[in-house]
């Protein structure tokens, strides 16, 4: 009799080892039945599934699921998926006037939702910029989709998004990108419901020594970088690139980098209560 286990993750190439550890039958034959969704608003949508019980496991932003938990989603992070940054790209439309990152200061900015990273990404890179985070604007698009259509109507004025997914937008003129904000942490990590972790930790150790020998020689996979370009409707020498840059991880999320996450947070007014570790990562 197979286990049922949903897991949630944005449709984007991060998460194609999971799709071939699927497509391969590679949980089937440990009896895990892996159902995947996919979630294109991200990782605010994926904090709210985790909550309510319509996820057991989320592939999810490192500084959305640390601000969620310390928030009070019952959640633990089980492991770094993506060791490397997120590469944000700063958007405007084709024929936005805003040439420069300055020119943005105090203009309106298109997000998923709140929580989202491209929400926690802006008030980041305003914090960079030295721009007064409290004059920061939010238009919530939902998706890529909604933000094609807000930043062209004039609704908002910029949009930060992961650049890869990005760059085809960029390429047929919708969007210019005119800067770049990597996160100053690892990407992604692997969250689970405590409820389900609670009486399920060797079925995760599972799923996640399948999903890990499977990131450790992606990189080696023939033509990977064809498949990637094909199923992501990318240029190959895009995703070339963007394989350079990927690292993924097959280790824990270290209190390091978790207080660094947290820490940042704080400091943004993003949380009110820190965590400790132990309580957090399991």
């Amino acid at each position: 009799m197979s286990k049922t286990i949903r897991i949630a993750g944005v449709p984007e190439h991060f998460n194609l080892p999971w799709h071939l550890c699927i497509e391969n039958g590679e949980f089937d034959e440990v009896d895990i039945d892996l159902q995947w969704t996919d979630v294109p608003e991200g990782t605010g949508k994926m904090c709210q599934m985790l909550r309510e019980n319509e996820t057991d496991i989320a592939v999810i932003l490192s500084e959305g699921i640390v601000r969620d938990i310390a928030a009070g989603n019952d959640a633990s992070i089980v492991q770094v998926y993506v060791q490397s940054p997120l590469i944000w790209g700063i958007h405007v439309a084709k024929k936005s006037n805003y040439k420069l990152l300055p020119d943005l200061e105090n203009k309106k900015v298109a997000i998923s939702r709140m929580g989202s990273g491209s929400h926690l990404m802006a008030i980041v890179n305003a914090k960079n910029q030295n721009w007064d985070t409290q004059n920061l604007q939010f238009e919530i698009i939902n998706t890529i989709d909604g933000a094609v259509e807000a930043l062209t109507s004039g609704q908002a004025d910029y949009f930060m998004w992961e650049r890869f997914m990005t760059k085809p937008l960029v390429d047929n003129g919708t969007f210019r990108r005119i800067a770049d904000c990597p996160t100053p942490w690892p990407c992604f990590v692997i969250a689970v419901r405590n409820e389900f972790l609670k009486d399920n930790k060797h079925v995760i150790n599972q799923i996640l020594e399948i999903v890990n020998n499977t990131t450790i020689e992606f990189k080696e996979i023939p033509s990977i970088d064809r498949t990637l370009a094909t199923r992501y409707d990318q240029k190959l020498e895009d995703i070339q690139e963007w394989l350079k840059l990927t690292r993924w991880s097959q280790k824990k999320l270290d209190k390091n980098t978790f207080d660094k996450i947290q820490n940042q947070l704080f400091e943004l007014h993003l949380i009110t209560d820190k965590k400790d570790y132990e309580t957090v990562v399991k």
